[in-house]
């Protein structure tokens, strides 16, 4: 596992099915943490050098759901920013992406700042950000994100985009293929962009 990550980090090498269990277990002993709780919990668990305790940081999130405030946004920042690899980034997606969004729709105007950032991750989050929203999504935001990063050498900005686009062509294909031919998107962005389009 730690070869995988370009060994950067240590592992238990316990597989997801296990560590989630395992997590699952050790909550149901001591008990779940309060929505107030699970900021710090998270913290803690973020300064232990094995990627599982990272991993478990970010599914403390999804408990107490109904408590989610404003605070999850810098919360999921901090989480993105530090111990940063593809993994945990798209972990943190998938709490901030569509549930987080979705819950407080206002709060998009802050992916303005992460799409500017000098981090990649936080770019790679605003540009990925919609990826689930089938045909709620928004195709002029979903430009808006990308074209500032066309030209970008970072493999993992040019996959975002690719990505991204990419699960906009299952619900709007003629948008993606009109938006690759009229953009100079580098290859591997385009390559993955119409991958889905027959």
């Amino acid at each position: 596992m730690s070869k995988y990550m370009r060994n950067q980090f240590d592992y238990y090498g316990l597989k997801s099915p296990t560590r989630r269990a395992l997590f699952k277990e050790v909550l149901n002993k001591i008990g779940k943490p309060s929505y107030e709780e699970h900021f710090e919990i998270a913290k803690e668990l973020y300064a232990q050098p094995q990627r599982e305790f990272h991993y478990c940081a970010i599914e403390l999130s999804r408990f107490n759901k109904k408590k989610w405030d404003k605070r999850l946004f810098t919360h999921h920042e901090f989480l993105a920013t530090h111990n940063s690899w593809w993994d945990t980034v798209d972990a943190t997606h998938s709490i901030i992406g569509s549930p987080y969004f979705q819950k407080f729709p206002a709060e998009r105007k802050k992916l303005d700042l992460w799409n500017t950032s000098d981090n990649m991750w936080l770019i790679r989050l605003s540009i990925i950000f919609q990826l689930h929203y089938k045909d709620k999504m928004d195709t002029e935001l979903l430009a808006k994100y990308i074209l500032p990063h066309i030209k970008s050498e970072e493999f993992f900005i040019q996959k975002a985009i690719g990505w991204a686009l990419r699960n906009c062509s299952r619900v709007y294909p003629n948008w993606v293929l009109d938006f690759v031919a009229r953009t100079d998107l580098k290859p591997l962005s385009k390559r993955e962009a119409i991958r889905l389009i027959k």
